[in-house]
């Protein structure tokens, strides 16, 4: 789990990470997306909305416990999804091995 929010938080750094429900679900859909994580405490609803296009999508999303995402990339988000290219990649094989 370090090695996922030390990522994360580079991925922040270099431009690679995406928030806001809007900005995550139109990534998503575009297909720019490598990984999708999600914060414990975003909405039954909002979690079922996002597993239905990463579905599709054909994306791995893999949910933190509650303020992680927050700790690991310095932004009050409940969701980032993580733009294709080789931290994208890491972080995707990291999640699929959760």
């Amino acid at each position: 789990m370090d090695k996922l929010t030390g990522l994360l938080g580079i991925s922040v750094r270099a431009g690679q990470a995406i928030f806001g429900e809007d900005s995550c679900m139109k990534a998503l859909r575009a297909g720019q997306c490598a990984a999708l994580v999600t914060d414990a405490a975003l909405s039954a609803a909002v979690k079922e909305k996002y597993a239905g296009v990463c579905e599709r999508a054909n994306v791995p999303m893999a949910e933190l416990p509650e303020g992680m995402l927050d700790a690991a990339t310095g932004k009050s988000a409940m969701a980032a999804a993580i733009r294709k290219g080789p931290l994208g990649d890491s972080i995707r094989k990291l999640i699929m091995d959760l």
